[in-house]
């Protein structure tokens, strides 16, 4: 891992190029994917079953390619009471979260007398990627089919790798009202979400993470369907001073780096002794983690311990745009209200991301990759949609008309303008 010091000549542009370094997928993926993607769109269902075979070692045809609802329900029943418990806990929040989101319908009369406003309305069909691998990862389920769920979604998909669906997984498919899901993963699930394959009907739009395949593809089929997000490895900033514990600190930089070897994990403080306190719980912890290897090597390559006055540490994450930071401050506030750049804040001693990863109620699905610069976590909005209403009755159209008249011939567009004008009696 790198180490920074503020007060280091050149500091600013060895950081800078720090932050810049490139963890996105290698041009072979893309090339990859691009071929994928063409099988699936040409040949449907029997390029699903051949990746099948060829990726994931596994013989699926059309009568076992979706989980049934049987299957759906014994998995879920086999998954520990505690667990479940804490599926339904979680799943609550978030719904209550997200139904706080809902914006309102609007309608009013201006000045001319037109009728305007907006309204919302839920999209028809979404597909939701599950990872499968290296974890089971029912917070994904929830993150993505609860929201799509409170919005008003009628139709959401699942798709996962084929293999065991693990019974956490499933519990968390059923307490979200998920009841199509399909043993599919890769572009090749991006794919038949986006196209169409066989019995999986397309959708308006992909959500969830997924590996360096299933991010290449979901950016080739934007624009044919919508996707929520290009998800990048995991990303979290720690701003903390020494009366934090180094075992504390050193957890929540672990918590992202055992996602991925590229995943990411960055200490800003100003004491340089509780920097090396933290280093060396990073080692110790490392030791006992079953994730161990994946995170030491995010921790080698890509993690970070900068050592500056924390009055510069709003600059810095703005600088970096992570996924998650924390600022484990006594009055954390000071120091976050100043960010601007950040999919999500965690503020105070006692409040690890991994809060925000299951049970906070906020999303787990953020912008990676300083994406944060630009783009938000998922929420509600990610699955509704606004259409603007206009209505004018002759008086107000007789406001509005002649200036449309005039742009529309500023413009050189004829028909533009005949069809405003032919209802002011002037054509």
């Amino acid at each position: 891992m790198r180490r920074f010091s503020f007060s280091d000549p050149g500091f600013e542009a060895a950081f800078a190029a720090f932050v810049d370094e490139r963890r996105d997928t290698p041009e072979e993926v893309d090339a990859a994917v691009r071929d994928v993607l063409a099988a699936v769109r040409a040949e449907g269902l029997d390029a699903l079953l051949r990746f099948a075979r060829q990726f994931d070692r596994v013989e699926l045809n059309e009568s076992n390619l979706r989980v049934s609802a049987e299957e759906i329900e014994a998995g879920a029943a086999q998954c520990p009471a505690q667990v479940r418990e804490a599926i339904a806990f979680a799943a609550a929040r978030i719904a209550a979260y997200h139904a706080r989101q809902r914006p309102a319908d609007a309608a009013f009369t201006d000045e001319a007398g037109v009728e305007l406003g907006w309204r919302w309305t839920p999209l028809e069909a979404v597909g939701i990627y599950v990872p499968g691998g290296r974890a089971a990862y029912p917070s994904t389920v929830l993150m993505n089919a609860v929201p799509a769920k409170v919005a008003g979604v009628e139709r959401i998909a699942m798709v996962t790798p084929p293999g065991k669906l693990q019974p956490a997984v499933l519990a968390a498919a059923k307490e979200a009202g998920v009841t199509e899901i399909w043993r599919v993963g890769g572009a090749q699930a991006v794919a038949a979400l986006a196209y169409g394959a066989g019995p999986i009907r397309p959708v308006d739009k992909i959500v969830g993470p997924g590996n360096a395949y299933v991010t290449a593809a979901k950016r080739r089929v934007y624009g044919t369907v919508g996707i929520d997000a290009l998800a990048g490895p995991s990303e979290i900033v720690v701003v903390a001073d020494g009366a934090n514990r180094p075992d504390w600190i050193a957890a929540d930089l672990l918590s992202q780096a055992e996602h991925d070897p590229a995943a990411q994990s960055i200490l800003i403080t100003d004491d340089a002794a509780f920097a090396a306190a933290v280093e060396a719980a990073v080692q110790e912890q490392l030791a006992t983690l079953s994730t161990g290897q994946d995170a030491a090597a995010s921790w080698r390559d890509h993690g970070a311990v900068v050592i500056a006055p924390l009055d510069e540490a709003p600059r810095l994450v703005d600088l970096i745009a992570p996924e998650h930071v924390e600022f484990a401050l006594d009055q954390p506030e000071r120091l976050a209200d100043r960010v601007r750049h950040a999919g999500a804040i965690f503020l105070g001693r006692v409040t690890p991301e991994a809060i925000g990863d299951y049970v906070a109620g906020s999303n787990h699905v953020l912008p990676t990759s300083r994406a944060a610069r630009f783009s938000s976590g998922l929420s509600l909005y990610d699955f509704i949609k606004r259409t603007s209403i206009v209505k004018c009755d002759p008086k107000s159209f007789a406001v509005l008309g002649p200036h449309t008249v005039a742009l529309a011939d500023a413009e050189g567009l004829p028909a533009h303008s005949r069809s405003a004008a032919i209802r002011l009696g002037q054509s």
